[in-house]
């Protein structure tokens, strides 16, 4: 039996309102048997922990600042993560890194709320979970100075070019794909990557309720919610690549899995 982990859900964003558990639910009929909830500010990753504890062993989370939130950050921000991140619900450091895609919050203060999550992780030893837009060059230069102190790392959510995954492979980095890999048209590209990434440097991640994957049959997309991602999608990525790779879908779910629990500690 087939068994996968989304390593990243948004399931405190509003669009999973009052519908948590019958999202969950979806995703363990759809053999997705664990999934960490991703953290993007202070309050985010507070109501991430909160809603992990209450699905032991399913559900786990992350604590951090999304570079969009890295402008609402305080003094007492850090401090505030570090409580969190010695639950041992709470598995990463992030969501943390740059966007110079949207450019939400200025780029210094996102670059010193990143230098911040590097630090944090070095200090509390637990993995980072990384975001990255439009911002490789900065993003590799910033880090870079932390690399021989800093834990294990995941790049979520890769979309970038092949240069640019073998540099986060040669750092040592693992890479997240989601739906993003079945889109043909915007990002044709990550078939490349994807046949060059070797399997055990592969994580698997939905990013729900955003990046719906374009194989998804319309039959399986909930009426009012045709745009909304949801974990139990996550075999869907899957698919692409077992079949950018030319492997079994077997194969993907039992490599990532164990990829995940290695990394994540669960």
């Amino acid at each position: 039996m087939k068994n996968y982990i989304d390593i990243g859900i948004n399931l405190t964003n509003r669009q999973f309102h009052n519908d948590i558990e019958h999202i969950i639910q979806n995703a363990l009929e759809a053999t997705v048997t664990q999934m960490i909830l991703t953290g993007t500010s202070v309050k985010g990753s507070e109501e991430a922990l909160r809603i992990a504890k209450e699905y032991p062993t399913v559900l786990y989370s992350t604590a951090g600042i999304h570079p969009h939130d890295a402008k609402s950050r305080d003094n007492q921000s850090i401090g505030k993560l570090k409580k969190l991140l010695v639950n041992k619900e709470v598995v990463a450091v992030g969501e943390c890194g740059l966007d110079f895609d949207r450019d939400f919050s200025p780029r210094d203060q996102q670059e010193k709320c990143y230098k911040e999550h590097l630090e944090l992780a070095i200090e509390v030893q637990k993995p980072l979970f990384l975001h990255e837009r439009a911002a490789f060059t900065r993003f590799m230069a910033v880090t870079k100075d932390y690399l021989p102190q800093l834990p294990k790392a995941v790049v979520h959510c890769f979309t970038g070019t092949l240069a640019e995954a073998k540099t986060y492979l040669n750092n040592g980095f693992y890479l997240g794909f989601t739906g993003a890999i079945s889109d043909t048209k915007r990002f044709a590209h990550l078939e490349e990557v994807v046949k060059y990434v070797p399997l055990d440097k592969i994580m698997i991640e939905t990013d729900a309720p955003f990046m719906l994957p374009k194989n998804v049959p319309k039959a399986n997309l909930v009426k009012y919610h045709e745009r909304r991602n949801e974990p139990a999608f996550l075999p869907y990525v899957a698919q692409s690549i077992a079949s950018f790779k030319g492997i079994t879908v077997e194969t993907v779910a039992l490599e990532t899995t164990k990829n995940t629990k290695d990394f994540f500690g669960i």
